[in-house]
């Protein structure tokens, strides 16, 4: 039967390529994982005495120590039972997990993900992180989105910084129209395009799909102003809850 160690280090190698590293001969057993770019671990994977954890007994108990900057977080889940100060490592910002059982598989990986991303580069956190919704400005003096999606469900957009494929975009179309007209899915990030005016610079494009049509008088900005606390639209920006919802 395979033990939860042995499926969490299948996890990280699956997931983020990643492979264990012996750093220490006397603790042939300790396994640490770590980026690739950066170098920054993310995960450490030991064998420790139960005394030593501050726990009764003195059989040998498998833990994996991870990263958590959320302390509030922190301190809740050393209420439960499983998880411990971190061991070896700064109690505040790494916390022990004991990989006896007593926290179950799903809950250890959701960790170790949250770790990853934690300790993870600019680029790295952007190929991992969760699809995200933005509102992204559309121009009409410069180009007639409107005739765009008319004639076609798929377009080329100028790609907005921090976005990445699989986000929602909700093209937001400049006066006189000053509304919310299309819900739209990122299909392709990085395409290679380069354009400059005294108007306008583009160092790349993103592909997007139309998913959704809005009324003109549905989204307005003044109800993006009066209702959601939008004040402006000059650029990709995230959408509060609120307005995520009504949107859907």
């Amino acid at each position: 039967m395979t033990s939860i160690r042995e499926e969490v280090v299948k996890y990280i190698k699956k997931k983020y390529k990643a492979s264990p590293e012996n750093l220490w001969r006397s603790y042939p057993d300790y396994a640490v994982f770590r980026h690739d770019d950066n170098r920054k671990w993310f995960a450490i994977i030991m064998d420790v005495d139960a005394d030593k954890l501050g726990l009764p007994g003195n059989e040998r108990i498998d833990i994996i120590d991870v990263k958590i900057d959320d302390l509030m977080l922190r301190d809740i889940l050393l209420q439960q039972e499983g998880y411990l100060s971190g061991y070896h490592m700064n109690k505040q910002k790494w916390i022990t997990i004991m990989l006896d059982g007593s926290v179950d598989l799903q809950q250890v990986c959701r960790m170790i993900d949250a770790s990853f991303l934690d300790t993870a580069s600019k680029k790295k956190k952007d190929k991992f992180r969760q699809p995200k919704e933005w509102i992204v400005p559309a121009n009409p003096k410069y180009y007639d989105i409107e005739a765009a999606f008319d004639a076609a469900d798929e377009i080329d957009w100028k790609q907005g910084a921090g976005i990445i494929k699989g986000d929602t975009v909700f093209m937001y179309v400049g006066a006189p129209v000053s509304a919310i007209l299309y819900k739209c899915k990122v299909r392709e990030v990085d395409i290679p395009y380069y354009y400059e005016d005294k108007n306008l610079k583009i160092n790349a494009l993103m592909k997007i799909k139309l998913l959704k049509r809005y009324k003109r008088d549905a989204f307005t900005f003044e109800r993006l102003k009066s209702e959601y606390g939008i004040y402006a639209v000059r650029g990709p920006r995230g959408i509060p809850n609120s307005l995520s919802a009504a949107l859907k």
